[in-house]
């Protein structure tokens, strides 16, 4: 996060001065660093460059419409699990061949609207899944390639439990044994089965994960290819992880994490078999920050309470995850430097004890418990780290809280690329049942 640094104590957004950005578009402020986006999708190329595969953002991780027009101009195609999310997709300007549909429970409405926009490739995760592919596919006189989500039985033992994908107690994939007389020729009327998936959940902070998934994968290629079906697509999912700077244990690095599934994908793509990846917190958690102001400081029994005007209904990841993200005032001292060098596990001198929590009506509504921070006062503005992904994507109106501005930050310009929503739009849904009433 080197485009997010402290110079002389102020935080910069590449090269603007965050609290700059609050004066001029208001708090709560999520803030992208464009060549933070760039840089990081980048790091996914050369890492994979061994397998050259074609890179599907995930749209989940930040579905901001400008985000999305960024990666596409850099050669990215889109991993969407949605209707909602393909009509995003199409809106940014990718090519429909370069768009992957996954997701569980895909309605007829989304998947005629795929087949009709002509996206390359669904990834399907249950047999009646591909039954009504089949037959809306037939329908619209279309052929569609398809590949089939395995369940592996693979986890990672460091992934949260909420993100983990990959093991036999989720709701994700098809049982690899189950998944054998789904590729059969002319099974399918419209479909040609091609493809195999695995995304095993997120953050997977082993190579060795991956590589157990893709052992398992290579022993299906080999039975699929004895049965007469052979596999033209290995898509490898995503999850590789982001650095957040709060880890008790490293992840294997990303370079490291490439060259170890790629080493280990050789043989397949001797055979001719191509790939797809679909990263999406290893390219936006590091490209966002959320910007929130302190309303109120409090003194709670033992410690300090910071009251602050974002809440869960933004930042939801503190809340759903037990995620701990950085969070560190907008202002500090003469600090210069990178915000992951921050003294944020130490307690040092004039440091106090802070429940940073927002003004919803929760309990769990908080962004860090029991924090060792800098002296703190209302209206002093924070910076809550890597908050790129799975941050404003998973935002709220909840308790009747407009959801925030976005902003995209390229050097020294700024513009917003999300309008804060006020009052009005919390009700344009509602306003006109009244009058029927």
């Amino acid at each position: 996060m080197e485009h997010f640094h402290y110079q002389h104590g102020e935080l910069f957004a590449e090269n603007i001065a965050v609290r700059s950005l609050v004066e001029q578009y208001g708090s709560p402020l999520y803030v992208y660093s464009a060549q933070a986006f760039k840089d990081n999708f980048q790091a996914i190329k050369q890492a994979f460059e061994g397998i050259s595969p074609l890179i599907c953002f995930s749209v989940k991780s930040c579905c901001n419409l400008s985000v999305l027009k960024l990666m596409v101009e850099q050669g990215a195609g889109l991993d969407v699990v949605s209707g909602g999310e393909l009509y995003r997709a199409l809106q940014a300007g990718v090519a429909a061949e370069k768009i992957v549909f996954a997701g569980v429970g895909k309605s007829r409405v989304d998947i005629r609207a795929a087949i009709d926009a002509g996206v390359f490739l669904f990834n399907a995760e249950s047999e009646a899944e591909l039954q009504r592919i089949d037959e809306i596919a037939l329908a619209a006189g279309k052929r569609i390639k398809a590949a089939i989500r395995v369940n592996p039985d693979v986890e990672d033992e460091d992934t949260p439990e909420k993100t983990a994908t990959g093991g036999r107690q989720t709701k994700f994939g098809i049982p690899l044994e189950r998944a054998y007389p789904l590729f059969a020729a002319q099974r399918y009327r419209q479909i040609d089965v091609v493809g195999l998936h695995a995304h095993i959940g997120s953050p997977i902070p082993s190579a060795q994960s991956y590589l157990n998934a893709i052992e398992k994968l290579e022993q299906m290629v080999d039975k699929l290819a004895e049965q007469g079906s052979p596999i033209e697509f290995i898509n490898l999912g995503g999850g590789y992880p982001a650095t957040y700077g709060t880890e008790s244990k490293a992840a294997t690095p990303l370079p490291e994490m490439g060259q170890a599934i790629c080493a280990r994908l050789a043989g397949l793509r001797a055979r001719g078999i191509r790939f797809l990846n679909e990263p999406g917190r290893s390219i936006s958690a590091n490209a966002g920050i959320l910007l929130t102001t302190v309303e109120f400081m409090k003194q709670g029994w033992d410690h300090k309470i910071a009251i602050v005007d974002a809440g869960m209904n933004v930042l939801i990841r503190p809340t759903l995850y037990d995620a701990k993200h950085v969070v560190w005032p907008a202002q500090f001292g003469q600090f210069n430097g990178s915000w992951q060098a921050l003294p944020h596990r130490d307690v040092e001198a004039g440091f106090e004890k802070v429940d940073v929590v927002g003004p919803i009506c929760e309990t769990g509504d908080y962004f860090a418990l029991g924090r060792h921070l800098p002296t703190l006062a209302a209206d002093e503005v924070l910076a809550i780290f890597s908050c790129g992904a799975y941050g404003m994507s998973m935002a709220s109106q909840y308790n009747s809280h407009g959801r925030p501005a976005e902003v995209l930050v390229e050097g020294s310009t700024s513009r917003v690329i999300r309008q804060r929503e006020d009052h009005a739009d919390l009700v344009a849904h509602e306003i006109a049942a009244l009058s029927v009433a």
